[in-house]
């Protein structure tokens, strides 16, 4: 019997409920507002901290940083909406452990670099709250990823990655059209975080792009602390924008897994240059040795016989692009050249529709609702939906739609590559974070208009 038989009659898919927790599986009576803390009120965190003073059932109750510019920013903020200004935690690196201890909190949002994620993910769940949004990436190493799903097992906590790109306009459009089976059973799959972030990993310590090749105790924001995983890590440093959407188009952890994994990494030469055009032959770090290859390629092979290629290229010249491409049976679509073709419903054989009407047509149901409330969020809009999605959860005392399986899942492709090509290129098996629970859970992201 093939697998996907197997999954689709066997008595045993009755377990398919989500695995955590028992209690949340059915949404309760709202709360009038939802009590959360802001963990991180750098550029990304004041994103999250201006949708969440937008709403209405949200109680900010709470902000940590160590930074005293961007917490003036943060408060700042809060002043001018209108709302009252929580407490304050600061002053050293574990601020944010007297942060989780504020009674009554039903959430936190993690926006710190990515090496606190872990100890701050699994400190909140360890407090009490039950539900934490963390940015990308969920850990540091392989074990940092086991070590979060098992925190939120025991405690029966919700941990859902704030992936944003999963609710992009066109991303969510292709998801209707895979839905309603426009390309037929998918082939392969491709998708990426291809964008120029030089001006992202130095600056000048006082803004935060560009202006100068400074970065870690010299750089400001982003250069001050991400920067140094290009120096000492060589892999897949971020594969989530990519491989979130590409994880729902065909159920990753609902019925379907990743198998394994190899990576191939160029070699280094961006960012060095950069520095030497933009600071000179004689600057001091043109003298750094940058371990991260400016392009990596990661193929993922999956148990239902997909295939997965995802690219990272941040070090070099380039236009920004995600580089999805969602290939099936009955035709593919691919954002690079903003082109869809469906076999038999094309209107020329062998030629490329224009995107637009096709992602027109079939626009998601959550875009059709709520695009007047996506006004001015950030990154086209995209943004409103992790927040909306995070709080609904919440107020309904549900599981988040993408779980600490999914971000353990998308999130541990970076340790994985950097394993394969420290092996030289070796296939590396991919682990099962739920536990062969991925065989009976059901999809459950984005099916219908609610969040």
């Amino acid at each position: 019997m093939r697998r996907k038989d197997f999954i689709k009659n066997t008595s045993l898919a009755a377990a398919s409920f989500a695995i955590l927790p028992p209690g949340s599986l059915f949404a309760r009576a709202a709360d009038p507002k939802v009590k959360i803390g802001l963990i991180g009120t750098g550029l990304r965190g004041q994103s999250h901290l201006e949708l969440l003073l937008g709403r209405e059932d949200v109680e900010l109750v709470a902000i940590c940083d160590v930074d005293d510019r961007m917490l003036k920013t943060a408060k700042e903020m809060i002043t001018k909406s209108g709302k009252k200004m929580p407490p304050i935690f600061t002053g050293d690196n574990y601020a944010w452990k007297k942060l989780v201890d504020t009674k009554g909190m039903d959430a936190v949002i993690i926006a710190t670099p990515w090496e606190w994620h872990k100890p701050m993910i699994i400190g909140s769940v360890e407090a009490g709250i039950k539900y934490v949004g963390t940015e990308v990436m969920l850990g540091i190493t392989l074990q940092d990823h086991w070590d979060v799903v098992k925190a939120a097992e025991k405690y029966n906590a919700h941990v859902m990655m704030m992936e944003n790109v999963c609710y992009r306009r066109d991303v969510m459009a292709v998801l209707n059209m895979v839905r309603q089976g426009l390309f037929g059973e998918l082939i392969h799959l491709q998708g990426g975080y291809q964008h120029d972030l030089r001006e992202v990993k130095f600056n000048d310590g006082i803004n935060p792009y560009g202006h100068g090749v400074e970065f870690g105790e010299k750089g400001f924001s982003e250069a001050k602390w991400r920067t140094n995983h290009s120096v000492h890590r060589n892999g897949d440093l971020y594969p989530t924008h990519g491989i979130g959407p590409v994880a729902h188009y065909i159920n990753i952890n609902r019925g379907n897994r990743f198998l394994t994994l190899n990576s191939f990494s160029s070699k280094a030469r961006g960012l060095h240059n950069y520095i030497v055009k933009q600071g000179g032959e004689n600057h001091p770090n043109t003298k750094v040795n940058f371990k991260l290859g400016d392009v990596v390629t990661t193929h993922i092979n999956c148990a239902n016989g997909e295939t997965i290629l995802l690219e990272h290229d941040t070090n070099l010249p380039r236009p920004y692009s995600l580089g999805f491409r969602v290939q099936g049976t009955e035709g593919l679509w691919m954002d690079v050249n903003k082109g869809i073709y469906i076999q038999e419903k094309s209107a020329r054989s062998h030629q490329w529709d224009e995107a637009k009407p096709w992602l027109d047509k079939y626009d998601h149901p959550l875009w059709a609702r709520w695009t007047k409330e996506t006004a001015g969020a950030g990154h086209g809009g995209m943004d409103f939906f992790v927040i909306h999605s995070f709080v609904e959860s919440i107020k309904r005392k549900t599981a988040t739609p993408m779980d600490v399986y999914d971000a353990a899942a998308w999130s541990a492709i970076t340790p994985l590559s950097e394993q394969s090509i420290e092996l030289g290129n070796e296939t590396v098996e991919f682990p099962d974070f739920t536990g062969g629970q991925w065989m009976y859970r059901k999809p459950v992201f984005a099916l219908n208009d609610e969040y």
